[in-house]
């Protein structure tokens, strides 16, 4: 059973994942930095110092009352914009190389030895 995980782990198509599933919890943590450290600020700052962050309705009264933290919500609404972006642009840049290469002028392709010698065999009998 070891030997059956061992071969299923090391396969292509699972490191691959792996390896994609950890750029993208890095990307992921980046792009939440650039929202909430780049681009919420100077938004807070035109609409009157509002850190977005800290937007809330709260639902009772008291410092353990609930509250609903649209400001937070804003914020990873605005990740996923730019993480969605960002796929979109990755996966259209493929899609026009994609097609590129299958825009390319394929070779046809080089007869066999045996088809070379029949060809061969065929031209000798016509000139006959």
């Amino acid at each position: 059973m070891l030997k059956e995980f061992k071969e299923f782990a090391m396969r292509g198509n699972v490191v691959d994942m792996a390896v994609g599933i950890i750029i993208g919890a890095a990307f992921g943590k980046i792009v939440s930095s650039l929202v909430a450290d780049v681009i919420m600020p100077p938004i807070g700052m035109v609409m009157g110092n509002v850190d977005f962050s800290e937007l809330a309705i709260a639902l009772g009264e008291g410092e353990g009352a609930a509250s609903i933290n649209y400001g937070v919500f804003i914020n990873t609404v605005l990740d996923f914009v730019i993480v969605a972006f960002a796929i979109f642009m990755v996966i259209k840049g493929l899609n026009s190389m994609k097609k590129k290469e299958e825009e390319k002028p394929k070779e046809p392709p080089k007869p066999s030895a045996e088809e070379t010698l029949l060809t061969e065999i065929r031209d000798l009998l016509a000139k006959q």
